[in-house]
């Protein structure tokens, strides 16, 4: 099972093993009632009760402040499976992992391919390993692509090909 990262557990809330849950999602709705999740110690926790309102989370199990302490600092994942089947995407939004290796396409020709998603203050980023032929023409190895649509044409996570249109520029320039 792959993981992803969904939240990191902080310090304890009152005596019954509560504690303050630091959500680094996008999918905030995962976190409900019997949701399961696994630490980075390889420990499954599964969801008692959570309050969106203050980020509190209880898990089935851990019932005192001794152990919820033990959780402290523990970062949760999640699987990929249970990220799709939990997460509603609106139009035009796709799961990162779905992005990598998808290729970039920009009139007919592969400009590379996705390894990273870069959070921006105003926009996401794809980080794009240039196609090799690109790279011999003595063009950079790696550049971003804003996730917007002034330079995103249409997204096929099937078949692993993103259309672009400005992003040749963009690699020229890098």
């Amino acid at each position: 099972m792959e993981k992803i990262y969904v939240a990191k557990l902080g310090k304890t809330v009152g005596l019954k093993g509560q504690q303050k849950l630091h959500i680094d999602s996008d999918f905030p709705e995962q976190f409900k009632k019997d949701a399961k999740f696994i630490t980075d110690k390889k420990q499954e926790l599964t969801i008692e009760s959570y309050n969106d309102t203050n980020s509190v989370v209880k898990f089935i199990g851990i019932d005192t402040i001794e152990d919820a302490k033990k959780l402290t600092n523990r970062q949760l994942f999640t699987s990929m499976e249970d990220t799709k089947e939990l997460c509603q995407l609106k139009d035009k939004e796709y799961f990162w992992f779905d992005m990598m290796n998808c290729e970039i396409i920009e009139e007919d020709v592969v400009l590379g391919k996705v390894v990273d998603i870069q959070r921006m203050p105003l926009s996401d980023y794809l980080l794009i390993d240039t196609a090799k032929e690109l790279i011999d023409k003595k063009l950079s190895n790696q550049f971003l692509i804003p996730y917007l649509d002034d330079y995103i044409i249409n997204v096929d996570i099937n078949n692993k090909k993103i259309t672009t249109k400005n992003s040749y520029l963009i690699l020229e320039n890098s």
